[in-house]
């Protein structure tokens, strides 16, 4: 079978038989008569059957059945009794056991074959999970939607780590799709097999944060009813994602820190430390090192999890993508509400890529979905978009001038053009810095210096500290 068992029953030569049972052809058996720490071995290990006794002196086989079933959904449970009554059977079904024999056992090849199937039956549940996943993968698009250079440089980044497991930081603003990037490291990397855990660190309050992360043991605290794997060891031989790490408190931003460091956990109000074997990928949409300079979050995390770092430009930004996701999102929502496809006419499409989409993808996405309910006709038409973005008017930054009163200074059109940059990268000045081509510090002085320019007062011509005409 080449599967690893565990065994517990609180009477070591039951152990001892079922070991001698089980051992062979490739099996490996773990036995324990404490059901408390078989438990603990179930956080940090990974087992394909459990055998337990029903009647145990500490914890009851039914217990055993229940918290596994809390713990790692799917892992078959066979409840070994001496009671082989139908009301024992039932009790233990309903508590999640997913087979029963009786001892003394007479027969060994009967444990081995009810062994055998309950692996096999995980086997088959996995694979069947792996079906559906690749199912929805194929419903999808092949890759992140989008055909403009700044994407195919995501696109391109994406392949290039997808052989390694190296931590990755994805930046860009509320709405950009940092999941989605998230998830397609996931599906093209070698742990694309194993499990993707996705937690949004500003949902959780941190006072629970620890827990959810790193499990906690049963009574840790009031409502710890049970013992619980955190979510690192649910993302063994998988993807733990962390979205919006920026948000996570300095004192948990040091937890967290050690983690990576030991590769181990130590759920709350436990003794042991637990290891785990993920991989880090974490989001946030803010500029996580102004955060750093401003002692908001630790230098040394953020270059930890900062080994490669994947910016989802704003679809400001790509502007060419716009009408290729509308009509993504107008398909993906006509075949859900069971309409037929949609077009959309060229006065809509002018709107759609002239609007500034300040809500990212998942703005034009809600823009899509409207359209589907609203639409009269087979093609979307201006009517059929929200208001503000059939009435909206793009302003454009001009620096040329006609007329010698218009000629600004050089200051002043520097001054004019930065901001313009830091408004449409949603005040990003690491990502400003980068497409203007200067330092961050250079940045940050010249901000500096207009700001206490602009508060400076007026010059006696009335013409003011900023943007002064030549005399």
């Amino acid at each position: 079978m080449n599967a690893r068992i565990l065994v517990i029953d609180d009477e070591q030569d039951q152990c001892d038989l079922m070991a001698l049972v089980l051992e062979g052809d490739g099996s490996s058996v773990r036995a324990c008569t404490s059901a408390r720490e078989a438990l603990q071995h179930l956080i940090g290990e990974d087992f394909d059957v459990v055998l337990t006794d029903l009647g145990m002196s500490e914890m009851g086989g039914i217990e055993v059945c229940k918290r596994i079933a809390e713990m790692k959904p799917g892992l078959p449970v066979i409840v070994v009794t001496g009671n082989a009554s139908l009301e024992a059977a039932i009790a233990a079904m309903r508590a999640g056991a997913y087979d029963f024999v009786t001892k003394p056992i007479s027969d060994p090849e009967l444990v081995k074959l009810a062994v055998a199937r309950a692996v096999e039956h995980r086997r088959l549940r996995s694979e069947l999970k792996l079906l559906r996943d690749e199912v929805e993968a194929a419903a999808a698009p092949s890759g992140i939607v989008g055909s403009s250079a700044a994407m195919r440089r995501v696109n391109d980044l994406i392949a290039r780590i997808s052989t390694g497991d190296v931590s990755v930081l994805v930046q860009g603003e509320t709405g950009t799709g940092k999941e989605l990037v998230a998830r397609r490291i996931h599906a093209t990397g070698r742990r694309k097999d194993g499990p993707f855990v996705a937690v949004n660190c500003a949902a959780i309050p941190p006072s629970l944060l620890e827990s959810e992360l790193f499990g906690h043991a049963r009574g840790a605290f009031t409502d710890a009813k049970a013992q619980r794997a955190g979510l690192f060891v649910q993302a063994h031989r998988g993807t733990l994602f962390l979205d919006e790490i920026g948000e996570m408190p300095l004192a948990m931003q040091a937890k967290l820190l050690r983690a990576l460091q030991e590769r181990t956990v130590r759920p709350v109000g436990a003794d042991v430390e637990v290891p785990f074997d993920a991989r880090l990928v974490t989001a946030t949409n803010r500029d996580l090192e102004e955060e750093v300079e401003q002692k908001r979050f630790r230098e040394d995390l953020f270059y930890r999890i900062n080994v490669v770092r994947i910016s989802v430009p704003p679809l400001r930004e790509r502007s060419s993508d716009v009408l290729e996701l509308a009509h993504y999102f107008l398909r993906r929502h006509a075949e859900r509400g069971g309409k037929p496809s949609l077009g959309i006419v060229p006065e809509a499409a002018k709107k759609l890529v002239a609007y500034g989409w300040p809500g990212n993808v998942r703005e034009l996405e809600n823009c899509m979905e409207r359209a589907v309910a609203l639409a009269r006709f087979d093609q979307v038409t201006v009517a059929d978009l929200p208001e503000k973005i059939g009435a909206y008017v793009p302003d454009h930054f001009a620096v040329v001038a006609d007329d010698v009163d218009e000629i600004l200074s050089l200051d002043e059109v520097d001054r004019r053009y930065v901001s313009r940059a830091l408004a449409i990268l949603g005040d990003n000045k690491t990502r400003a810095s980068e497409l203007l081509g200067i330092d961050r510090r250079t940045l940050y002085r010249r901000i500096e210096r207009w700001e206490e320019l602009q508060k400076a007062p007026a010059s006696p011509d009335g013409s003011g500290a900023l943007g002064s005409k030549p005399t």
